[in-house]
C-alpha cells in the first residue's frame, strides 16, 4: 500500500511540473465536428470553457440544432438553389425531365397542359407557398406533365429529386409539412372538379377571382390580383372568352369587382358563391318553358275534351 502511494506522488509531481494552458475567463465555444456528412442530419454544438483549476477543459453544455422547416425552404444549399424568374418566364415545360421539386417563396405563376392537338388550358394558378412539380417524388425518370409559367416577377427554390426524397425520409416535421400541403391540393382538386361539373360558368368565374384573391387563406386577402387575361380565366372555367367578357362587365356594374387594366375583388363577390345571390337568377339554370301548341294540336285537344 504504502509502495502505491509512492508510486501516485511521484507521478502527481510530474504532471505538476509540466506546462499548464494559460487561464482565461471568457467562454470559448467550439463546434464539434457532425456525425455524418449528410446535410440533414442533426449536428450538436459542444461549448467548452476555460477552467480556473489544473483540471482540463469542461464540457458544460450541450445545444441541439434541429431541422427547420422555414429554413430549409428559405435558403439555398446542398441540393437546394434560389432562382429568380422575370414575367413570362418558363421554370419548366411539358415533357422535359422531372428531376426537382419547386417551391413558391414569392410571387405568382400558373401551370397549363397543352393537347395532342396543340390546345392549350390553365390548369391551375400558383402563389406563394405552393409546391410545384411534384410528380419527380414519384418516379425515377418521369417526365414533365404540364408547363410552369412566371405570371409576375417570382422567386422559387429548386430542389433536387434526390435531396427533397432524403428530407422526407429523415425529417418528419418536413414530411408533415409536405403531406398537409398534397391533402389540401387534392381537397381544392376535387372542388374544382365539382365546381366544373354543377355550376354555371358565372358562378366558376366568381370562384375562380375569389381563389386568386386568397379569400379564405390565413390572413387578409389580396383584393387586387395579378394581372390575368380575360383567354386565361376562360382556359380555367371552360368557357369563352365573350362569356368571360359578359359575366366581368356584369361583377362590375354589381359593384363585386373593380376592373381597370388589373381586377380588384370585394368581399359582396362572396355572396355570389356562398348564397347564389345574383340578381334575376342569372346564376342558376333557366326556368324549362313549355313549347307553345300549334292550331291543328289545340284543336285537337279541344275535340278531345268534349268528347269526354
Amino acid at each position: 500500500m504504502q509502495q502505491m502511494r509512492g508510486l501516485w506522488k511521484r507521478r502527481l509531481s510530474e504532471r505538476a511540473k509540466l506546462p499548464r494552458p494559460p487561464r482565461a475567463r471568457v467562454k470559448e465555444s467550439r463546434s464539434a465536428e457532425p456525425i455524418s456528412s449528410h446535410p440533414h442530419e442533426t449536428t450538436v454544438e459542444l461549448i467548452y470553457v476555460k477552467s480556473n483549476s489544473e483540471d482540463t477543459d469542461l464540457i458544460i453544455d450541450v445545444e441541439e440544432k434541429s431541422f427547420s422547416t422555414t429554413n430549409f425552404l428559405a435558403t439555398p444549399g446542398p441540393g437546394r438553389t434560389v432562382l429568380r424568374y422575370k414575367k413570362k418566364a418558363c421554370l419548366f415545360s411539358q415533357g422535359g425531365t422531372a428531376d426537382s421539386v419547386f417551391y413558391l417563396q414569392s410571387g405568382r405563376a400558373k401551370i397549363t397542359v397543352v393537347s395532342r392537338r396543340g390546345k392549350e388550358a390553365t390548369v391551375t394558378l400558383l402563389a406563394k407557398g405552393d409546391f410545384f412539380g411534384e410528380e419527380s417524388v414519384g418516379e425515377e425518370d418521369a417526365l414533365r406533365t404540364a408547363t410552369a409559367t412566371a405570371v409576375t416577377a417570382c422567386v422559387a427554390l429548386r430542389i433536387a429529386r434526390a435531396d427533397m426524397i432524403r428530407a422526407l425520409h429523415d425529417e418528419n416535421k418536413f414530411s408533415d409539412f409536405f403531406m398537409k400541403f398534397l391533402v389540401t391540393r387534392g381537397i381544392r382538386t376535387q372542388a374544382d372538379l365539382v365546381d366544373q361539373l354543377f355550376n354555371s360558368a358565372e358562378r366558376r368565374l366568381a370562384r375562380t377571382l375569389l381563389i386568386m384573391a386568397e379569400y379564405g387563406e390565413p390572413g387578409d386577402p389580396e383584393t387586387l390580383i395579378p394581372a390575368v387575361t380575360q383567354e386565361t380565366l376562360a382556359e380555367m372555367i371552360g368557357a369563352t372568352r365573350s362569356h368571360v367578357s359578359f359575366f366581368m362587365n356584369r361583377f362590375r356594374k354589381l359593384g363585386y369587382i373593380e376592373y381597370n387594366g388589373r381586377i380588384r375583388v370585394h368581399t359582396s363577390l362572396l355572396n355570389v358563391v356562398l348564397h347564389d345571390m345574383l340578381p334575376e337568377e342569372n346564376a342558376s339554370r333557366p326556368l324549362l318553358l313549355e313549347r307553345p301548341h300549334s292550331k291543328a294540336l289545340k284543336a285537337k285537344q279541344t275535340k278531345t275534351a268534349h268528347k269526354k
